[in-house]
């Protein structure tokens, strides 16, 4: 209907002469992504009714003017494997209509938005990770004054193709002091401070204890920058919210979030380091997994991006952690011994996650009364358990004006009965070398290769990997091949190749790929889901307008 009208109304005022196409402005984009599944009961693929699975999307947005409307068209036909299958179906999820004028920006239906780093709110897509919590509701942004943000939302998060039971309320300032101070107005030094309040509402229908229906969560950041120095911290506070991440306690929640940065030509660094006790914080306290949160907790944990530094990615433990995370990147000038003719850039970067200290609660609550608090803990005191540390290490260089390579080194230690949900795992310690390799030809066309190797005495034990792809101003071909050589069981010692091609033009992008894909969790941010073993051939096009 939407798109109709979008249709309608253009189409009218342009023939009525009212607009000019310089004026009026339509822009959006679409996906779709169909897999073709092969029983392969060595790998865990099983056998797939359907054959084909399909996930396709396409936006669209009109904009004339203060006036902007858009929509979102989805499609799983039905979900493919590793996304939740309450996405079957096909509707239209996200729609919205926003006008902004004389510093107020008034958006109606859908909208994504964010408080602060998102430790009390923040709701976001992430196609990748079948994650979509957009509110529903009505957002107000105005501006005041330079310097000075307000903004206020009401709604109920997306879930699938229906809202969940709670509503949302928020409200955050952001202010620049240098902007509203007089004082400050030429200090070098620049100074950002922001306060957000959100609170939550669901019904009460639990038979056993007397659960609170307004949950409310409290965050002040502060924003510090001078040269190249940038420093930034925020705490929050939630009440108590007992829910079936934390089973029901009665304790408040808080976090702690501080980055600092320093950077000039030629030398980086990085260091953050976060507190997280009880922050779990969802429009429906009987949600799991991924569904209706909140807020977003950030990583202090490098995201890899290569296939077996990606094996074992970390997730946030909204229940608690202590993470601390450093980072420092360098080059060495070109021209000389140790930076070569071209120079060398290093970057070392090391991240820790652990539990915080808890000393639990014992003590009785009679049915139909508040419940326990569960635990105390000391804030400042570290738990007896480490949940994940990454050691690594990368050097980038380039040897000739067409030869450039990166060369990596991690060492890992992952708790997969903390960060999977097991209960009889071995903590895994993998070792991690990969070299990448890109060589530039004429013709704007590359070679690139890849080598990876990835050694552990626990889980499946050793991997090797191989890459090699091939790319012009318009097409590219791959070839991989991902080995179990070190599994125990010979049995499983399993090659997962893969073949892909794909073409690129103008704004359309085709792409085709054979083969076998592990079992697995893919990580964006923190933020994870399970990939099941699958086999067979994926189509995905893409194109934009």
């Amino acid at each position: 209907m939407l798109l109709g009208f979008v249709f309608i109304f253009s189409h009218n005022m342009k023939a009525g002469g009212l607009i000019s196409e310089g004026e009026l402005r339509v822009w959006g984009n679409f996906q779709m992504d169909a897999q073709y599944y092969i029983t392969d009961t060595l790998i865990g693929a099983d056998e797939v009714p359907e054959k084909i699975l399909m996930n396709g999307f396409g936006n669209i947005n009109f904009s004339y003017k203060d006036f902007t409307m858009g929509m979102r068209y989805e499609s799983y036909q039905n979900p493919m494997l590793g996304y939740d299958p309450r996405y079957k179906g096909s509707g239209i999820p996200y729609r919205f209509a926003s006008y902004n004028r004389q510093n107020l920006e008034v958006t109606l239906g859908n909208f994504y938005e964010q408080f602060g780093s998102g430790m009390v709110f923040r709701t976001y897509e992430e196609k990748d990770l079948g994650i979509d919590n957009a509110m529903d509701g009505l957002r107000l942004v105005y501006r005041p004054l330079d310097g000075v943000t307000f903004r206020t939302v009401i709604g109920q998060q997306r879930l699938f193709f229906d809202t969940g039971p709670g509503i949302v309320r928020g409200a955050d300032t952001r202010i620049r002091l240098n902007s509203v101070i007089p004082a400050m107005e030429g200090m070098k030094s620049r100074w950002t401070a922001g306060g957000s309040v959100v609170s939550k509402y669901q019904e009460d229908q639990n038979p056993l204890y007397n659960l609170p229906e307004n949950v409310a969560a409290f965050a002040g950041r502060l924003e510090y920058g001078r040269g190249n120095v940038n420093i930034r911290g925020e705490y929050a506070h939630k009440i108590n919210d007992p829910s079936s991440d934390n089973n029901f306690i009665y304790k408040d929640g808080q976090a702690l979030h501080l980055t600092g940065t320093y950077s000039t030509r030629g030398f980086g660094l990085l260091l953050s380091g976060k507190r997280i006790d009880n922050m779990s914080f969802r429009s429906d306290r009987n949600a799991t997994g991924n569904d209706l949160n909140i807020n977003y907790l950030p990583p202090t944990t490098k995201q890899h991006v290569y296939s077996l530094s990606g094996m074992y990615p970390y997730a946030t433990q909204p229940t608690g952690e202590i993470g601390f995370m450093g980072e420092l990147n360098f080059n060495l000038p070109r021209e000389t011994t140790l930076g070569g003719p071209y120079g060398t850039n290093f970057t070392l970067n090391y991240s820790l996650a652990n539990s915080i200290h808890k000393e639990q609660i014992h003590d009785t609550i009679p049915i139909g009364q508040t419940g326990t608090k569960g635990y105390k803990s000391d804030f400042f005191k570290m738990g007896d358990e480490k949940y994940f540390q990454d050691v690594n290490v990368e050097i980038s260089r380039r040897f000739s004006p067409t030869l450039r390579g990166i060369f990596s080194y991690a060492y890992i230690t992952y708790n997969q009965n903390v960060i999977e949900g097991y209960s009889d795992k071995d903590k895994v310690y993998a070792h991690v070398l990969i070299t990448d390799m890109t060589h530039r030809l004429p013709q704007g066309r590359s070679l690139n290769w890849e080598l990876q190797h990835l050694s552990t005495r626990q889980d499946n034990q050793d991997w090797a990997m191989a890459r090699v792809e091939y790319r012009t101003s318009d097409w590219f071909f791959a070839l991989s091949d991902q080995y179990n050589y070190g599994n125990d069981d010979e049995d499983m010692r399993i090659h997962y190749y893969s073949v892909s091609a794909g073409y690129s033009k103008d704004a359309n992008r085709f792409s085709l790929s054979y083969g076998k894909q592990r079992e697995g969790v893919i990580c964006v941010g923190g933020v994870c889901r399970q990939v099941p073993a699958s086999y067979g051939f994926l189509l995905s096009v893409t194109s934009s307008f």
